[in-house]
């Protein structure tokens, strides 16, 4: 895996909005709080356009993100959110230029479609992380706070409290995933996931619970649970009950999927559509050790 470089204080961060639209002065808060942190933001052209419920056209989006993508002094590319969208333009990219000096691509939710292909395709690390939609929700400020620290290439070691439906154990591998939808969604096409050997990382919001089981049994009889040398849970917020009730809870769903294999699992790591959304570095290496009382996320120092 290619790790992009790290910033230092002073450099240029790229806000672009890829998928749906977004308020400005939530791009406004982010824009304060990057600032205040010494960075120098930059603004896609079309970051605050609007075309339905998109940030504009296929072709401005795109434009944007190509933009970022070859400009040498942007060291770093913040999506402004998530929603809808990054799928209708991630095969007209070209990352010929950001491959010979690889810079963080950062977002979550529909980001996952550039996490997939920059992790599975182009060998590239990115960053699972809080958007700018969301910087005012960062109640800790933990959220804002581990982002910035890794893209400065400061990766903490996270600890975390034990969840009743943890099963304890090392694991020690790649760490990939993001949106559960949005990883479900990629199945069958070129930027599938491969599992063999890595630690899964999931998350999802306002989904039929019964979906969630399909979803998950889809991972199972396709063979991406089995080879898995660990699975982290984050958030699995406003899941819907449906009428009538599906009767399991998001956790116990996931934790059925996966009870015929040994690897360790963790639940409840803080990431995903919730208030405490702490960065990841997918596409690098991780030791996580699972007891009774914490899990700790040992990252690659490299």
């Amino acid at each position: 895996m290619y790790q992009p470089t790290a910033l230092e204080k002073g450099d240029k961060i790229g806000i672009i909005s890829p998928a749906g639209k977004i308020e400005p002065e939530k791009v406004g808060i982010a824009v304060t709080m990057l600032e205040r942190l010494g960075l120098k933001v930059v603004l896609g052209k079309h970051v605050f356009d609007e075309y339905h419920q998109f940030a504009g056209r296929d072709l401005n989006r795109l434009k944007d993100f190509q933009q970022m993508l070859d400009d040498p002094d942007i060291k770093a590319i913040l999506c402004a959110r998530g929603g809808y969208g990054c799928i209708r333009i991630l095969e007209h990219l070209d990352f010929d230029l950001f491959l010979r000096k690889p810079k963080w691509i950062i977002g979550y939710s529909d980001i996952t479609v550039f996490h997939s292909y920059l992790n599975n395709i182009l060998d590239v690390e990115s960053l699972h992380s809080v958007m700018p939609i969301n910087f005012i929700e960062d109640e800790t400020g933990k959220s804002v706070e581990s982002l910035f620290g890794a893209m400065m290439g400061k990766f903490e070691d996270y600890k975390i409290q034990p969840h009743e439906l943890n099963r304890l154990g090392i694991a020690e591998g790649e760490l990939i995933g993001g949106n559960l939808s949005i990883l479900y969604s990629l199945r069958g096409t070129n930027m599938d996931f491969e599992t063999h050997g890595k630690i899964l990382f999931i998350e999802d919001v306002g989904e039929e619970l019964y979906h969630l089981d399909r979803m998950m049994h889809n991972l199972r009889m396709g063979g991406k649970l089995s080879e898995l040398q660990g699975l982290v849970v984050g958030g699995f917020s406003s899941m819907k009950e449906g009428d009538p009730k599906y009767g399991k809870s998001a956790y116990e769903i996931i934790n059925e999927a996966v009870e015929s294999y040994s690897y360790a699992v963790v639940y409840s790591f803080p990431a995903g559509h919730i208030n405490d959304n702490w960065t990841i570095p997918l596409g690098r290496y991780v030791k996580i050790s699972v007891d009774e009382k914490e899990v700790k996320f040992i990252w690659d120092k490299r």
